[in-house]
C-alpha cells in the first residue's frame, strides 16, 4: 500500500516506459502503472507519459496522462479531444517548439492554442503545459521564446539526454537553462538520461548522464542566488557523498517549486537510487 513520501520526492517522477530506451508495449506499461498505486512509492509517480495519438489505447480513467502533443500548436486541441473520448485525466500537456528559424513566433502559436483551449473549457486552468525549447545553447531567439511562456504563465520543458551522444547537453547548458527559467520564474520539467541521482558515464553507451539529484541540487542553489558558472560545477559532481552532503544543505523541497519533475522510461531505476543513497526510506 502506497504511504506519505516527503514533499521532495512527491510526483517527481513521470511514467515514460514506453518512451526509448525503455520502449515498454502500451498495455505492459499501463498495467505497471495501474499495479504500482498499491506499492509504497505509489506518490513518487505523477502521470503516465504516452503522445496523442497513442491516447485512445489507454482509455483508463484512473491512470492520469501526460500527453506529448506530435503535430505542433495545430495538434493540441484535436490531443485534448481524444483524452475527453477516452476519459483520461490530463495531468499535463508536453509540446516541443518545431519551427526553429523562429521560436518565438512559435510559442505565441503554441500559447493561442492553449489560450483558446481554455475558453472553451477543453483545458482546466490548471492542467500544466511545458513547452519544450530545443536542447542548445541560450541564444536571443531562445530566451525570446522563453518570454513567450513566461508572459503566458506556461511552463518549460529540458531534454537532457537520448539515444545519441549528441542528444546529452553540457553542464554549462543545463545551467544556463536553469538560470533562464529562475529568472523568468518559470517551473520546467526534464527527460530523458535522468535514471540515476548522480551524474555518471554509462558503461555501456560511454554517454555521461546527468543526475536528478545534481539538477535539483543546481536548481537550489541557483535559487539562493549562486551563478551559472558556479550551477554548472554542482551539475558535474559525480562523487556520491559530496553531492549528498551538498544536498542536505539545500532546500530541496523549495527547489521543487521550479523543477517540478523528470520524465522517465524506468520507475525502479531511480527508486533503487533514492533508497540506496538514503534519500528514501522503505517503511
Amino acid at each position: 500500500m502506497s504511504t506519505h513520501l516527503p514533499a521532495m520526492w512527491t510526483g517527481f517522477f513521470d511514467d515514460a516506459a514506453v518512451f526509448p530506451p525503455g520502449n515498454a508495449d502500451l498495455p505492459d506499461a499501463v498495467a505497471a502503472f495501474r499495479a504500482r498505486r498499491d506499492e509504497w512509492y505509489a506518490d513518487l509517480v505523477a502521470s503516465l507519459v504516452v503522445t496523442d495519438e497513442r491516447v485512445p489505447a489507454v482509455a483508463d480513467a484512473e491512470v492520469p496522462l501526460s500527453i506529448v502533443v506530435t503535430g505542433g500548436a495545430g495538434a493540441l486541441a484535436g490531443a485534448l479531444r481524444l483524452a475527453a473520448r477516452a476519459g483520461n485525466r490530463v495531468a499535463g500537456l508536453e509540446i516541443a517548439l518545431r519551427d526553429l528559424d523562429d521560436l518565438a513566433g512559435n510559442a505565441r502559436r503554441v500559447v493561442a492554442a492553449v489560450d483558446a483551449a481554455r475558453i472553451e473549457g477543453a483545458l482546466d486552468d490548471e492542467t500544466p503545459v511545458f513547452v519544450e525549447l530545443p536542447a542548445a545553447d541560450v541564444t536571443y531567439g531562445w530566451e525570446a521564446a522563453a518570454d513567450e511562456v513566461a508572459a503566458a504563465e506556461l511552463r518549460l520543458k529540458f531534454r537532457t539526454g537520448g539515444t545519441e551522444a549528441h542528444q546529452f547537453p553540457s553542464a554549462g547548458q543545463v545551467a544556463a537553462w536553469i538560470d533562464a527559467a529562475l529568472d523568468r520564474e518559470l517551473a520546467f520539467k526534464c527527460t530523458a538520461g535522468l535514471h540515476d541521482a548522480v551524474r555518471h558515464r554509462d558503461p555501456e553507451t560511454g554517454f555521461e548522464h546527468h543526475g536528478f539529484l545534481n539538477v535539483l541540487a543546481a536548481t537550489a542553489e541557483a535559487d539562493s542566488g549562486l551563478g551559472a558558472a558556479d550551477v554548472a560545477e554542482t551539475l558535474e559532481l559525480t562523487d556520491e557523498a559530496e553531492l549528498l552532503g551538498l544536498a542536505r544543505e539545500l532546500d530541496l523541497t523549495k527547489a521543487r517549486r521550479w523543477f517540478t519533475g523528470v520524465g522517465s522510461c524506468s520507475i525502479l531505476e531511480p527508486l533503487a537510487d533514492l533508497t540506496d543513497l538514503g534519500l528514501l526510506e522503505k517503511p
